[in-house]
C-alpha cells in the first residue's frame, strides 16, 4: 500500500531510530553504496546528503539502486505470497538471464497473476525488474574492469534486421517505408545501459537516445519533420564516431565527444543544450543554477524545459542536471540511469584529478 511520503528530514530521522512504523511503506537507497533498504535495517546509518527515499522498491530499482542484502527488502515486500517469493529466488539465482513469459509458465506460474501480484507489491512487474537486474548486473560488471562485451547482457538487438523490425514498430513505420536513398540514416549503439538508437547523416548526429525511452517515437516523428529527405537505415561514419566515444565513456576513460552535433530547437533551446556541454564530467547543476550560468536568473522552467528537449542524451549531459535539493529528477532514460552517468563520470573525474 503507497502512501505519501513525508519529507526527507523526517524520513531520516526515521532511519536512525529504525522506526518499524514505517516498515514496508518507506525504502532509502543510499548514491555511496548503490545499495537500497528498509528503514529499519541493522546496517551503519549512512549519511543525510547520500540518502534518496522512496515509497517502493520498485522506485528504487528505476531509480539504480539494488536490493540490501542484510535487510532483504524485496523478501520483505513480497509479503507471505508464495508465487512471488518463488520468482524472487530464482531471479536472484538468474540475474542476468533475459526472463520471458515463456519461464514463467515453464515455472508454472501464470504470466497475469504474476505481473498484478508485483505491480501490487513493488510498483513494477517481474519482467520489468528482470531487465532492471540484468542492466545493474552489467553496469556492475563494467565497473569492475571487465570488457565492454561481457557488461552487455541486454543489448536488446541481435542483428540489423532485428533492429529495422524493431524501429519500425517503435516509430510506428513499415520496414518497407524506409528510404534507401534517405539523408537521415538510424543505427543502434549497444552500451552497458541498454541499446541506444541514433541517427545521424554523413556531417552530424541528430539523435541520440536510449532504445526504450517512451518519447522516441515523437522525437523521431519531430526531427523527420525539420529535416525532410527521408529516414533510412544505415551507419555512416558519425555514427561510428560516435560508437567508438561512448566506448571510451562507458568504460570509464574519457568524457570528451568530439562527433559533430545538430541542434534541432530554439535558439534558447540551442543555448541551455551549449550550456550543459560545458559542464565538466563529475560536477552537477541545479536548474536554478543553469539559468543564472545562462545570465537568466528566474528562467529554471524554462531551461527545465530545454533540458527536456534534448534529443542527445550523454553527448549533451542533461543528466548533470539535479533538483534544487540535490536530488534526482527527471530523465527521459529513467533515472536509474541518471544515478550511473553521474557515477561513471565522478568515478572518472577522481581518477584523473
Amino acid at each position: 500500500m503507497m502512501f505519501d511520503l513525508p519529507d526527507s528530514e523526517t524520513l531520516y530521522a526515521a532511519l536512525l531510530a529504525r522506526d518499524a512504523a514505517y516498515d514496508g511503506r518507506a525504502y532509502v537507497g543510499v548514491s555511496s553504496t548503490g545499495i537500497f533498504c528498509r528503514l529499519t535495517c541493522p546496517a551503519r546509518k549512512p549519511k543525510f546528503e547520500n540518502c534518496q527515499f522512496f515509497a517502493t522498491p520498485g522506485a528504487c530499482i528505476e531509480a539504480g539502486f539494488r536490493a540490501c542484502k542484510r535487510c532483504h527488502p524485496l523478501s520483505a515486500a513480497a509479503g507471505n505470497d508464495p508465487m512471488v517469493r518463488r520468482l524472487l529466488d530464482a531471479l536472484e539465482a538468474r540475474p542476468s538471464y533475459r526472463w520471458r513469459e515463456e519461464d514463467l509458465m515453464a515455472l508454472g506460474v501464470d504470466a497475469s497473476t504474476a505481473r498484478r501480484a508485483f505491480k501490487r507489491q513493488f510498483g513494477m512487474t517481474f519482467l520489468e525488474m528482470a531487465r532492471q537486474r540484468r542492466l545493474r548486473e552489467g553496469f556492475t560488471a563494467l565497473s569492475a574492469g571487465e570488457p565492454v562485451i561481457a557488461a552487455q547482457m541486454d543489448a536488446g538487438f541481435d542483428s540489423p534486421s532485428a533492429f529495422r523490425a524493431a524501429f519500425a514498430r517503435l516509430v510506428g513505420v513499415a520496414p518497407g517505408a524506409f528510404r534507401k536513398d534517405a539523408q537521415l540514416l538510424a543505427d543502434w549503439i549497444d552500451t552497458p545501459l541498454g541499446a541506444m538508437v541514433a541517427v545521424a547523416c554523413r556531417h552530424k548526429l541528430h539523435l541520440l537516445e536510449f532504445a526504450d525511452r517512451k518519447a522516441l517515437p515523437r522525437e523521431v516523428a519531430k526531427l523527420q519533420k525539420r529535416q525532410p529527405g527521408g529516414l533510412g537505415f544505415g551507419r555512416p561514419e558519425v555514427i561510428d564516431q560516435a560508437a567508438a566515444e561512448l566506448t571510451e565513456y562507458y568504460a570509464g576513460r574519457a568524457a570528451r565527444f568530439d562527433t559533430p552535433l545538430a541542434y534541432h530547437g530554439t535558439a534558447f533551446e540551442a543555448e541551455v543544450w551549449r550550456a550543459l556541454r560545458d559542464i565538466p564530467a563529475g560536477e552537477t547543476r541545479s536548474y536554478g543554477q543553469l539559468a543564472k550560468d545562462l545570465g537568466r536568473p528566474g528562467s529554471s522552467r524554462a531551461v527545465a524545459r530545454a533540458n527536456g528537449a534534448n534529443q542527445i542524451a550523454v553527448m549533451i549531459p542533461c543528466h548533470r542536471v539535479l533538483g534544487a535539493d540535490g536530488t534526482l529528477t527527471g530523465y527521459g532514460g529513467g533515472l536509474w540511469r541518471k544515478q550511473r552517468l553521474i557515477e561513471i563520470e565522478r568515478d572518472l573525474s577522481a581518477t584523473s584529478a
